[in-house]
């Protein structure tokens, strides 16, 4: 396990966190669904093995990005971490870890989504390798069942309240419609509202969309830029985007969660930042780690 703290850098780069926001407001300003993708990338960093950064990796020299996985599609902005990097490097080169970067920069997302300030430790190291061949095993797909939902959660320490408030991150962005013509062709998935099937097929007009292509949908057309608890009065009004948010609502071990979240949105964000502080910590890195110069490459030796 590595040694992860509140301010590891405050010795080394006592500006760092503040680095890191003011790079993730000036990016939000210019490109406002970056905050969204900040907590995406957390999540499928930190579910595959340790939050180590090895999502950021490029298939070179030998190593299989794990952006090339089915379970990746439709992740985006990795670019923009690059710029965060960069600015950390000039302030204090070879300090600031990638790792720690999208931990730091998933917690001042949630602040412009409208979400609570979570208190992050620091400290993470960078993984030397992709974990590509472990993610279809870790990271729970869209139309699997609520059990197996639960037991990857609950694998890194997130009970199933605080997996149903996780999930709750549908609230913000969009999905591809790779994920979601399955309920939709070659006929309706029943437990749509009728309305919404009208929309999704109006944004997903074909069984078969092209994966290279922007073609998708927004779970909460009311807030889709707020994190909220929209999300789950939209799935108790069955209109839930994926196959997993439908299940949260029909499935008895969830369902309670569902309804007390729908009820009360300081709850929600309560729930949501400690499921989201348990998840930033899983497995971090220490001596087998390394702090990259660049997000997307190992270091030279």
């Amino acid at each position: 396990m590595g040694e992860i703290r509140l301010n590891y850098y405050s010795e080394t780069c006592p500006n760092a966190e503040e680095i890191v926001k003011e790079q993730v407001i000036n990016l939000y300003n210019k490109h406002g669904n970056t905050a969204v993708s900040w907590i995406r990338t957390l999540f499928h960093d930190c579910m595959v093995k340790s939050c180590d950064a090895s999502l950021l990796l490029e298939s070179i020299n030998g190593i299989q990005s794990e952006k090339t996985s089915t379970r990746n599609i439709g992740m985006r902005n990795f670019k923009y971490i690059n710029t965060i990097k960069d600015a950390l490097e000039k302030a204090c080169p070879m300090t600031v870890s990638c790792a720690d970067i999208v931990a730091l920069s998933a917690r001042d997302g949630v602040v412009l989504l409208g979400g609570q300030r979570i208190e992050m430790k620091t400290g993470r190291k960078d993984s030397k390798e992709s974990h590509l061949a472990e993610i279809d095993a870790s990271l729970p797909n869209h139309n699997d069942s609520m059990m197996y939902v639960l037991s990857r959660f609950q694998s890194v320490g997130i009970d199933v309240e605080g997996t149903v408030a996780l999930l709750g991150a549908h609230s913000v962005g969009r999905v591809h419609c790779l994920n979601i013509v399955d309920r939709l062709y070659p006929t309706v998935d029943p437990t749509i509202d009728p309305t919404y099937a009208e929309y999704l097929k109006g944004r997903c007009p074909h069984p078969d969309p092209d994966p290279t292509a922007v073609e998708y949908a927004r779970n909460d057309r009311d807030t889709p830029m707020i994190l909220d608890n929209m999300y789950y009065k939209n799935i108790m009004d069955n209109k839930g985007l994926l196959t997993v948010d439908q299940e949260l609502i029909s499935n008895p071990i969830t369902s309670p969660y569902v309804e007390k979240m729908a009820a009360d949105n300081d709850y929600f964000h309560q729930q949501f930042s400690k499921a989201l502080l348990t998840l930033s910590e899983n497995n971090p890195l220490s001596d087998k780690g390394e702090v990259r110069t660049d997000c997307r490459y190992v270091n030279a030796d």
